[in-house]
């Protein structure tokens, strides 16, 4: 007589038959997982790859907006909101800068590298680097054709000089009298604007 099918010792033949099945229930979920660790099922959700930063140097290809502007490809240009003003009203002067080329590039259009000169006739009258305190590179990306333009700077109509940072300085002629803005951009330079003011 089989011992399997008729299992034989002190205990009832049931209590042999639940050992046998709590351990053939043990040896198919190994058996289960073992097979799902060998053959993962397709069709999950996809991951995002964890790139690795290493130290080695790469060249910007160029069309990386990381790669610097060429000089010849960028275009800035100076404008006032005003051809004219009357007494007491304060030109307001922008800067806006655009990339002529056909791909994405950085410039530094920080104010390290922002130059403002108002004149007239040969006469400086205002510089925007007198009493210039706590100039910042600004790293910025151009797309092409597409301007970026500072925030307008007042010009409060006086003399500007090194030499007047802590005291009040003088107001510049007024009463019809003609000035030129220009704006230089590192070696970028802009356009010249004439304004009045009366």
């Amino acid at each position: 007589m089989s011992t399997f099918r008729n299992p034989v010792g002190p205990q009832p033949s049931s209590v042999y038959w639940r050992r046998r099945i709590i351990v053939g229930l043990a040896l198919l979920a190994v058996i289960v997982v073992v097979l799902l660790i060998l053959f993962q099922p397709r069709g999950g959700t996809p991951t995002t790859p964890t790139v690795t930063k290493t130290n080695t140097p790469t060249t910007a290809a160029p069309s990386s907006p990381d790669a610097a502007c060429a000089a010849g490809a960028v275009e800035i240009t100076a404008a006032t909101d005003k051809s004219s003003y009357a007494a007491g009203e304060k030109p307001q002067i922008t800067l806006t800068v655009t990339n002529r080329g056909s791909a994405p590039c950085t410039i530094n259009a920080g104010t390290t590298q922002q130059e403002y000169r108002i004149t007239s006739g040969s006469e400086l009258y205002w510089d925007s680097k007198d009493c210039q305190s706590a100039a910042t590179d600004a790293p910025v990306i151009l797309e092409p054709n597409v301007p970026k333009s500072t925030a307008p700077i007042v010009w409060d109509r006086t003399r500007s000089s090194a030499t007047t940072c802590t005291s009040d300085r003088a107001q510049v002629p007024a009463g019809g009298a003609s000035y030129h803005l220009n704006i230089t951009l590192g070696t970028l330079k802009s356009n010249d604007v004439q304004f009045i003011l009366e």
